[in-house]
């Protein structure tokens, strides 16, 4: 039997669009100035790339998508105002993007799908990698998977006896200034996978990439216990927004 086609139909907007029903044009058409602006800013992108682009343009490009029928400068530049950068807005945790005015699902959804897709670029870089040669590339990974987050994050990289990268996971998520760390299961997971070498990494949302007195005491109970299972810890890295510090580089190793 063939389906009876009387539901209701399916809405032609998103609460991401909402205001548009008052003010929609025939057929769905872009008012010629909006057309010509996403028209120019593509054209820009693509001859000269992200370097050619302020945050707010390149912010608008990503908000194409999402929002396609309206003028989307005024939103870029006020979630650049509430995230400070281009970076800070695409980590934004989804709640707190809903409290800027305007923002919904359509746009959370396409903001998360380009940090995803950034973060993938970025460990794609570094995994199965001698990290000793790609160190550059793996402190890129770590900017653009925890630089911006709110609450602190702890990762553990697990390395071979090449010291190449076979894993990379987080072991602990925080508050604004603490994350929870426990020696003993970081050395379980290091067997479990069979490194040879350990990279601790976590990050410090106030910016500031100097380590705490609980910092220094939580990465030397962590070396002592590798220590004993023969098992290296090469370094600790501590991400701030601008800045890394390494405590193998500051003496802390």
């Amino acid at each position: 039997m063939t389906r009876a086609f009387h539901e209701a139909p399916m809405p032609l907007f998103d609460p991401d669009e909402a205001e548009e029903v008052a003010t929609a044009l025939p057929a769905g058409k872009l008012p010629s100035y909006i057309k010509d602006h996403r028209k120019r800013l593509r054209e820009r992108f693509m001859a000269g790339g992200a370097a050619a682009l302020p945050d707010y343009e390149m912010l608008e490009l990503v908000l194409f998508r999402a929002i396609p029928r309206r003028d989307v400068k005024p939103l870029a530049r006020a979630l650049l105002d509430r995230f400070r950068d281009f970076n800070g807005v695409l980590s934004a945790p989804p709640a707190r993007l809903r409290d800027v005015p305007e923002v919904g699902d359509a746009v959370i959804a396409e903001l998360k799908i380009v940090e995803a897709a950034a973060h993938r670029l970025a460990r794609s870089k570094v995994l199965d990698k001698q990290v000793i040669s790609s160190w550059a590339q793996l402190l890129d990974y770590c900017r653009a998977s925890m630089g911006h987050r709110e609450t602190e994050q702890f990762r553990v990289l697990y390395l071979d006896r090449r010291n190449v990268l076979i894993a990379d996971e987080e072991q602990a998520r925080g508050t604004v200034d603490h994350v929870p760390v426990y020696p003993r299961e970081v050395v379980k997971r290091a067997l479990e996978v069979n490194a040879s070498a350990l990279i601790l990494v976590h990050n410090h949302p106030s910016g500031d990439p100097t380590p705490s007195t609980a910092d220094i005491e939580m990465t030397e109970k962590i070396r002592e216990a590798a220590d004993a299972l023969g098992i290296t810890l090469h370094d600790h890295l501590i991400v701030g927004r601008a800045s890394e510090l390494s405590f193998r580089a500051e003496g802390y190793l």
